[in-house]
């Protein structure tokens, strides 16, 4: 059996080869080249590589043909990140001796159809940004003309012809034509990402237990699962704050203990989507509610509907750990199924 340390690129990567004895060697090869290089791996072989964009494709081509094959955090493996000989083979010695030693922290894999559609949601949240960008520009313009406009009304077909009626100046009516092309664009093309969100998300498990939470939507509850993905994953509804990044940064020296900001840590278009939900779901709830006011009091209205976020996150992981679905979330009534 050897310990196996990869480090990868997009289009090669380099391997230690090392022996239970302690024994190195080191292997170049190119992304081409994954042939050549699981013609020399053997069955009781284990592989550690950081993960980086595509690692889950690599590792999908070799997990069938070793003991184990485990995806690196290197936030956490510091060794390598902060390492002051920075090369391939250093890293790829490294990653197989800490291998050997079983001293790695293993990231998590998302599923195939999680980080397709997690994709797809980062993809959507893009198009959202480029089209709001697009429409402060307009509405600069209409501003310097003396024009008096709400932003939302020109994401909408009525609004971009309103504009345009208009006696522009040449060079103007050019500009806003090009923008409310592109802005008709972007709305088309968002809606059927919505769609297609929904449709896929619709497939994960969970998602009906988790959209039977007032507050959130089916897209929601898609674009959520798609990070979330196996709730068993977690031991506990910290563990998945934590993934989410929707923790306090903890400073813990001698006797002085300080909590401070979110770590944000996790995907930014997961905590967007629950603190969104977040303000909905306090409308309808009760308890959220009175939660919120309360921290509110004492903290402000930011920190929370932060720790409110934080609580509803603790549902979510209650409701598909337990496989729930409410019959009258408000009142916190479950159905019978």
């Amino acid at each position: 059996m050897s310990y196996l340390g990869v480090d990868l690129h997009t289009n090669s990567f380099t391997v230690c080869y090392r022996t239970k004895q302690g024994k190195e060697r080191i292997g170049a090869y190119g992304i081409d080249r994954m042939d050549s290089f699981c013609k020399t791996l053997r069955r009781a072989d284990q592989i550690a590589v950081e993960a980086t964009g595509n690692t889950a494709w690599f590792i999908g081509q070799i997990r069938s043909r070793v003991r184990k094959v485990i995806a690196v955090d290197p936030n956490q493996f510091k060794v390598i990140r902060k390492s002051v000989k920075k090369t391939d083979k250093h890293d790829a010695k490294m990653l197989a001796l800490f291998l050997s030693k079983g001293m790695l922290p293993e990231a998590r894999m998302k599923q195939k159809e999680n980080a397709q559609l997690h994709s797809l949601a980062a993809t959507r949240d893009k198009l959202v940004k480029q089209r709001t960008s697009l429409v402060n520009k307009i509405h600069n313009v209409l501003n310097s003309y003396g024009l008096k406009w709400k932003k939302e009304t020109l994401t909408t077909e009525k609004g971009l012809k309103s504009i345009m009626s208009f006696d522009w100046d040449t060079i103007v009516k050019v500009e806003l034509e090009v923008l409310a092309d592109q802005i008709r664009s972007l709305t088309r093309n968002i809606k059927r990402l919505d769609n297609d969100i929904v449709e896929h998300g619709k497939k994960l498990k969970g998602h009906e237990n988790i959209s039977s939470i007032k507050g959130i939507g089916e897209k929601s509850a898609s674009v959520l699962l798609s990070v979330i993905g196996n709730v068993k994953d977690f031991a506990s509804e910290d563990k998945l704050a934590a993934y989410i990044g929707i923790v306090p940064r903890v400073k813990d020296s001698n006797e002085t203990i300080r909590h401070g900001r979110i770590t944000k840590h996790g995907s930014t278009l997961a905590r967007t989507t629950l603190v969104q939900c977040t303000l909905v779901a306090k409308r309808y709830s009760p308890y959220l509610r009175n939660y919120y006011e309360r921290i509110k009091r004492t903290r402000g209205s930011g920190k929370a509907i932060i720790a409110t976020a934080r609580k509803l996150l603790g549902i979510i992981y209650k409701t598909l750990t337990n496989g729930w679905i409410f019959e009258d979330f408000p009142n916190f009534v479950i159905a019978n199924t």
